[in-house]
């Protein structure tokens, strides 16, 4: 488990299936994510758990520590078509524009370069998607290449150890 100042972030499990498609069947949460139906949803929750039975990573739940309400998510996540780790984040539209997507994924960072010992994270960010290209833009990303990820166009920012280590905290 994961904690800030005003977030707890968890391993997402198969018991989050309801949860997952709730989140996600908000048009402008899943505008650039996708939609997920119960069947798509538990079977993506599957393959995190998944992920962190391999790996020792994959995405979590982010949590109000205060209340234990379910946010969002973020967390990292391996494309082995890629042979990268990315980091990604999605939040509840109620909850935009509170620096919790930047709060959880400088987090995020921090395990990742620190405990797991990445040497380089990736963020996919779709086109048009201004407020993650903001976030990945105050945690340090520089874009890296233009890709597919989907079936859909996306610039793949890049943020290595170093520079990580490097960067002001703000």
């Amino acid at each position: 488990m994961i904690t800030t100042d005003r977030l707890r972030l968890r391993p997402l499990t198969e018991a989050d299936t309801d949860w997952w498609v709730r989140l996600h069947a908000d048009d402008e949460v899943n505008r650039f994510v996708g939609g997920y139906h119960r069947e798509q949803a538990a079977a993506r929750l599957g393959a995190i758990q998944d992920q962190w039975t391999r790996r020792g990573h994959g995405l979590c739940a982010v949590e109000l520590r205060g209340t234990g309400e379910a946010i969002g998510r973020s967390g990292l996540n391996w494309w082995e078509e890629f042979d990268e780790t990315e980091i990604g984040w999605t939040f509840a539209r109620d909850h935009w524009g509170n620096g919790y997507a930047t709060e959880a994924a400088r987090a995020v960072l921090a395990w990742g370069f620190g405990p797991l010992g990445l040497q380089r994270i990736t963020a996919m960010i779709h086109h048009g998607n201004t407020a993650s290209t903001a976030v990945a833009r105050r945690l340090g990303f520089t874009p890296l290449r233009e890709d597919t990820v989907l079936g859909r166009p996306c610039t793949v920012h890049a943020l290595d150890r170093e520079e990580h280590a490097r960067a002001p905290r703000v």
